[in-house]
């Protein structure tokens, strides 16, 4: 039985970032350094850990958020470098062309093209970009923002090429001596790696079999809260096609967590995904017979519309503003200078790039090879372990999926003509989106190791272990249920799965090991949650809401989103408790 002391000692980190963030609405750049202060009271009054132990588990935290700061900056910088060159507005013309009914839309830059930005950025992206975008089409800017939060929640666990689960879990299990010893020791792993990529595939059965009605509750929620008729009935007559483009994205995603790993589900899903349903639509399957469109917009309420005026995008002069900005009639539309091919090259490039460095053994060999590696033990004077604590971190530079991004976007620059100043542009635009991240990944990170690392440092059960105990004597065998909403909460409070892994990984891990039931579907349920929860995590929101106007109305997005959030993280936990119990229970 846990001690109160102690469990109430271990969850002050913990509830240090609720409070803050949830009740008083702090920035994470605020609340994070915080809770990594509290952690530090919380090891050494309640662990005895002493300053050694506390600075070394801080930096092993910081060098671990580099390699995510490393993942973002990349991807973010590609995703600018597209916006300047004007990349993306051909996208989304090309995305406009094929239908003009608000439901096709919908599926085609919601689900699928926002699965897409998601599978290679992460980090909250999908909603700032196809948000805009929808906007640009004419969509009221509110039920933009509601729609592309909703669509992209089975891309969000293998987001930024597979960073949650690698970054979230693989790093953070491997430095933890216990849990290595039971995957790889004494259980039934060759790695920490080839377990994780088990862990991905049962994440990918829950997205599969819970997401079939994904595609088609965003369309709902856009027909049912902002359509004339107020009613899912509009949303019906597309079912057909919400259901394959489900289909669509989800075989080769699924195939690919199964044989490939976390990487590359969301990417390649998505990418398969819109050529099929694109094609079936341009040969005439699934248009629904009757277009759909909103209301009049005279007819919409105050808070539907702020600072941006939504536009049309259906004329050969019109320019969709990527931006979200009002669009321009009357000039030779800017959609039209860049062919599609060479608008979705720079993101083929990168799929393609991804796969040979994973999978091309000798081009492997060369990104992983030591000379592009800096680990701890070759720093001037660092020593074997980081303050001889045993504990140590690398930083791949080539093998990250952070230099493809980096190597891709100099590529764009002639491919794309880019100016120097459409370069500067890009480069500032995306250290003005990353900066507010660095703080509160690099104490987010640091949070978690200080818990982490208590029980090491004292030989003694950790804080998380603590709280997996406590855990597992309130909720008993009934826990499995709540995997997902403990990872939805984890989301909700840092803004990002790859955080919620981290935060809440081992502590999943524990509760499984104390009730008994398989770690592997445990954690592939946290990892589904940590997607759950970026519905309503309030950085996204807030996001989201900025680049169409109306900063301020976080409150009743956040009420739609917990419409979908309930249906998963319910099916999803449904799921789990059948999976641990009846299907799978004889699995690590």
């Amino acid at each position: 039985m846990v001690s109160l002391v102690d469990a109430t000692i271990a969850l002050l980190p913990l509830a240090t970032i609720a409070v803050l963030m949830v009740g008083l609405y702090w920035p994470a750049t605020r609340a994070m350094p915080v809770a990594w202060l509290v952690a530090i009271v919380a090891g050494v009054v309640g662990w005895g850990m002493n300053a050694q132990w506390i600075v070394a588990s801080t930096i092993n935290g910081f060098i671990t958020a580099a390699n995510i700061l490393y993942i973002v900056f990349g991807a973010i910088l590609l995703l600018y470098t597209l916006k300047q060159t004007g990349a993306f507005d051909a996208i989304n013309a090309g995305f406009a062309s094929i239908s003009e009914d608000r439901r096709v839309q919908v599926v085609l830059l919601v689900f699928l093209m926002g699965s897409f930005i998601e599978s290679a950025a992460g980090f909250g992206t999908p909603a700032a970009i196809v948000g805009p975008l929808l906007v640009g089409l004419g969509f009221p800017p509110m039920a933009a923002v509601v729609v592309a939060l909703t669509g992209n929640l089975m891309a969000i666990t293998f987001g930024a090429v597979g960073t949650p689960l690698i970054i979230g879990m693989i790093d953070i299990f491997e430095s933890v001596e216990s849990i290595t010893t039971d995957v790889v020791a004494n259980g039934p792993f060759a790695s920490i790696a080839a377990w994780v990529t088990e862990i991905a595939v049962f994440a990918a059965s829950f997205h599969v079999i819970v997401g079939v009605a994904l595609p088609f509750i965003g369309v709902a929620m856009m027909t049912r809260f902002f359509g004339e008729e107020r009613s899912i009935k509009p949303a019906l007559e597309v079912l057909p096609l919400t259901l394959f483009a489900w289909a669509s994205f989800s075989i080769p995603y699924f195939l690919t967590a199964y044989f490939l790993g976390p990487e590359f589900p969301g990417l390649l899903g998505s990418m398969i995904g819109l050529a099929a349903t694109v094609g079936a639509l341009k040969a005439g399957f699934f248009h629904p017979d009757e277009e759909w469109d909103f209301a009049p917009e005279s007819t919409w309420p105050d808070h539907w519309v702020g600072d941006i005026q939504p536009g049309e995008s259906t004329s050969d002069d019109v320019a969709v503003a990527a931006d979200g900005g009002s669009v321009q009639s009357g000039m030779p539309s800017s959609l039209n200078t860049m062919p599609l091919w060479k608008a979705w090259t720079p993101y083929a490039l990168v799929a393609l790039l991804l796969v040979v460095t994973r999978v091309v053994d000798p081009v492997n060999a060369f990104v992983t090879a030591e000379f592009f590696t800096i680990t701890w033990s070759e720093l001037p004077f660092a020593g074997e372990s980081i303050l001889g604590t045993g504990l140590t971190n690398d930083f791949a530079l080539l093998y990250l999926p952070g230099a493809v991004f980096v190597a891709v976007h100099l590529m764009t620059i002639p491919l794309h003509g880019m100016s120097g100043a459409e370069i500067k542009a890009s480069w500032a635009e995306t250290i003005e989106k990353v900066a507010p991240a660095v703080v509160a990944l690099l104490f987010a990170v640091a949070t978690v190791q200080i818990m982490l690392q208590s029980g090491a440092a004292t030989n003694t059960d950790s804080m998380l272990i603590v709280l997996s105990e406590g855990m597992a004597d309130i909720a008993g065998g009934i826990y499995p249920f709540f995997a997902a909403y403990v990872g939805a909460f984890g989301a909700f409070l840092a803004g990002s799965n790859t955080v919620s892994d981290i935060l809440f990984g081992t502590f999943q891990y524990g509760v499984a090991e104390q009730i008994g039931t398989p770690k592997t579907i445990m954690l592939g349920a946290q990892a589904v949650g940590g997607a759950i929860g970026n519905l309503i995590a309030v950085h996204n929101v807030v996001a989201a809401l900025a680049v169409v106007g109306l900063v301020g109305e976080e409150g009743r997005v956040i009420r739609l989103e917990l419409i979908p959030l309930v249906y998963y993280a319910t099916a999803t936990g449904i799921l789990t408790l059948l999976f641990s119990y009846v299907l799978f229970p004889g699995t690590f």
